[in-house]
């Protein structure tokens, strides 16, 4: 991408992989599926929660947190979570998607299928992931599991080890550091295929927008962006009273340029040999040039 043209930081990108995209710093995208089918929230802090309408799924956001997304599921309402997934201030909300459009699409009245759904099994968030290209690491931890996306900037960790209220699951993203580690978890109790909803929306290639602002420093080189409206050379300058004046003087100079051009094609076509030859067979030159006979 050209660094000559106008690029401002307010400017919209296509931003690949979305994995590396950080957050929108809004949770709209995460919403969306639910957004307008289940009641919601806002309370004194800022902080944002959708419900499903039996309040047995509660999608919350808090908007000036470290862990930005806490999304759980209850049994019954105002008991101890079944599981509990946390994604970090760096997660795409666009991913946070994957896994509230499976909840959206999958609760009912009369469902429980979020809750009672197989919770262990490496093999179907395996296959969602090695289809996108993604392999297994051969240095992983003893005990654990690890796959890493094609360009190593982005993992799934299982740690059978962990206890029952532990993090299971940790996907996570980008070079290591607060501003930059996109990290989600979710614990033992959570549904593998929950996991692997949000799992595939992780390695969905399709790009995400972002402004350019919005790229950390230490990501930028690690993503693909493309411009969502092209970017434009910069726009004249509408000129200032002094170069109005040096266009006077040049159009003035090459109008009087082209005067004397004419003036001398027009002497020299006075003096060719053509004209010459034309006035020397004139009768008045011809009677001036003859000598008068002697007597």
């Amino acid at each position: 991408m050209s660094a000559d043209w106008t690029d401002p930081q307010g400017a919209e990108y296509h931003v690949s992989p979305r994995y590396l995209a950080g957050s929108s710093g809004t949770g709209d995208a995460g919403f969306a599926p639910v957004q307008h089918r289940w009641p919601h929230q806002l309370d004194d802090l800022g902080s944002y929660i959708v419900s499903s309408p039996d309040s047995r799924i509660q999608i919350g956001f808090f908007g000036d947190d470290y862990d930005l997304w806490r999304i759980a599921a209850y049994e019954r309402p105002l008991q101890a979570p079944a599981w509990t997934a946390v994604f970090n201030q760096n997660f795409p909300p666009e991913i946070v998607a994957g896994l509230t459009n499976a909840l959206a699409e999958e609760w009912t009245w009369d469902s429980d299928r979020f809750l009672t759904a197989p919770r262990t099994g490496y093999a179907q968030v395996g296959r969602t992931l090695e289809a996108a290209g993604w392999q297994r690491d051969g240095g992983a931890e003893l005990g654990t599991v690890e796959l890493l996306a094609p360009d190593r900037q982005a993992g799934l960790l299982l740690d059978p080890r962990s206890s029952n209220r532990d993090p299971l699951w940790t996907l996570w993203a980008g070079p290591p550091g607060w501003g930059t580690r996109a990290e989600a978890t979710f614990t033992s109790g959570t549904p593998v295929h929950l996991v692997a909803a949000t799992a595939a929306a992780m390695a969905d290639p399709t790009p995400v927008v972002r402004e350019r602002h919005m790229i950390h420093a230490e990501v930028a080189h690690l993503v693909r962006l493309t411009p969502v409206v092209p970017l434009q050379p910069p726009a004249p300058k509408p000129p200032t009273p002094r170069d109005a004046r040096q266009a006077a003087v040049t159009a003035a100079f090459q109008r009087a340029r082209a005067a004397r051009a004419r003036s001398t094609g027009r002497s020299a076509k006075s003096a060719s040999p053509t004209a010459l030859a034309a006035a020397a067979t004139s009768p008045v030159h011809t009677a001036a040039g003859t000598a008068r006979p002697r007597r």
